[in-house]
């Protein structure tokens, strides 16, 4: 710009030294004087000397200088420099390259003076699906080489070259085998950022060596152990493509790759796609499909925990009831076992009772056959005869008055025995009772 400057300026004044004798009537060329018109020369001289010495690098460029004796140097910092009327070759630090899917209008949207912008290629995968593929890429040169700096800058002379016939055709490529390693269907089922990869390890390392293979799809079964069926594609067999490996690792194409030309990838994705009608509306009837499923399979978890409400009810219910059953089982247990127990007791109080009773009736016994005996004794014991004769007194009273009262039975069996023998049973029995009572008087 200084040097155009400058070279104007100089035409200017030699105009001016030239024409002012030839046109003196023009008003503008009376201004000039020769002193005036050597001074604006040596002015338009020095701004194109200081030009062609002298250039500003602006801030994020890299110059390459060529220096007109063959020399050249590599300029990394910006500012004022010397360039000794050499030429310069300006690259950018990082170079912004975008491909972009035209829109309605067959715009590309906003530009930029710093990218690289272009209306992005349709491209086909695996599967025969096509679609346009939009790519945003961000290369960095490396200024830490800079004798690579310079060959590069050599070789390709621009900016705008070094792009267009070096980086564009390796995205390209890249884009291009990782559209034969993936299909359609598998990129939007997943493998979006498999793509990604790929793409991005290509640009950095070196393009990979693809071999066709041969897929053979099984047919599959679909059915239960009474109905069988198989469906089976018509394309059984497709050609594919894969990554050829050697010692388990890609094998690549020699030399083909943006490291050789000093560039590092900072960025490498795949923006948008833009598949084919075809492929679109498959795709939809697909999501329309998934959603349908979903929607089943929501009505179906609906179902299932509304069943296990149920049975969730039904076993709370029952749980209830069992625990009714229980606590009147246990009641039922308890009142059972309290009767038996208090049956248990009366019977154990009845059988001491009995016991009671027995002792009583045996002591009794024993008391009445003490008496007897110690009666038995007494009448057949010896007394004095005033006693006995109190005691005949005595008995012939008792026994009077017993005869008294003594109710006897109005009839009565008489035995073959001796009369002696009855009446003498009679007398020890109405003897006993009286010597008893007499006892009991005596005691008295």
């Amino acid at each position: 710009m200084l040097l155009f400057i400058g070279i104007s300026i100089i035409v200017i004044g030699i105009l001016s030294l030239v024409l002012k004798p030839f046109l003196p009537s023009i008003k503008l060329l009376n201004w000039f004087n020769p002193k005036k018109s050597i001074q604006i020369i040596a002015v338009g001289i020095f701004m194109s000397i200081f030009s062609g010495v002298f250039f500003y690098a602006e801030p994020g460029t890299a110059y390459a200088v060529q220096y007109p004796w063959g020399g050249q140097k590599a300029v990394f910092r910006q500012g004022i420099n010397t360039k000794m009327w050499g030429r310069l070759i300006p690259i950018q630090f990082e170079l912004p390259i975008k491909y972009v899917i035209p829109n309605a209008d067959g715009k590309l949207g906003e530009q930029s003076k710093y990218a690289y912008v272009q209306k992005s290629n349709e491209w086909e995968f695996n599967d025969a699906v096509k679609g346009k593929i939009a790519t945003s890429v961000v290369l960095s040169i490396r200024i830490s080489d800079e004798e690579q700096f310079l060959s590069v800058a050599d070789r390709n002379k621009t900016e705008r070259n070094l792009v267009y016939s070096r980086i564009v055709p390796n995205i390209d490529q890249a884009i291009k085998n990782t559209c034969k390693l993936m299909a359609a269907q598998d990129y939007i089922s997943g493998q979006a950022a498999d793509f990604d990869r790929y793409f991005q390890d290509q640009l950095e390392n070196g393009m990979y060596v693809l071999e066709e293979f041969i897929l053979e799809e099984n047919p599959e079964i679909i059915g239960d152990s009474t109905t069988i069926r198989k469906v089976v594609n018509r394309r059984g067999k497709q050609k594919r493509f894969r990554i050829k490996v050697r010692d388990g690792e890609p094998i690549r194409v020699n030399g083909n790759s943006l490291k050789s030309y000093g560039l590092t990838v900072i960025q490498a994705v795949v923006n948008e796609i833009d598949w084919e009608d075809t492929f679109d509306k498959r795709l939809q009837l697909q999501k329309e499909e998934v959603a349908q499923t979903q929607l089943e399979k929501q009505q179906a978890e609906r179902e299932f925990y509304r069943a296990q409400k149920e049975k969730a009810k039904g076993e709370a219910e029952k749980a209830k009831e069992r625990a009714r059953l229980e606590k009147e089982q246990i009641q039922q247990t308890i009142t059972a076992e309290t009767e038996a127990k208090v049956a248990e007791f009366n019977l154990t109080k009845e059988k001491k009772q009995f016991e009671v009773e027995q002792f009583k009736a045996k002591s009794k016994k024993v008391a009445a056959d003490a008496q007897y005996y110690e009666n038995a004794k007494l009448v057949s014991a010896g007394l004095t005869p005033q006693e006995r004769a109190e005691w005949d007194y005595r008995t012939s009273v008792d026994v009077a008055r017993e005869i008294k009262s003594l109710k006897l039975p109005e009839i009565y069996i008489e035995g073959t025995q001796d009369k002696s023998s009855d009446s003498n049973l009679l007398q020890s029995l109405i003897g006993a009772d009286l010597a008893k009572k007499m006892m009991n008087t005596k005691k008295n």
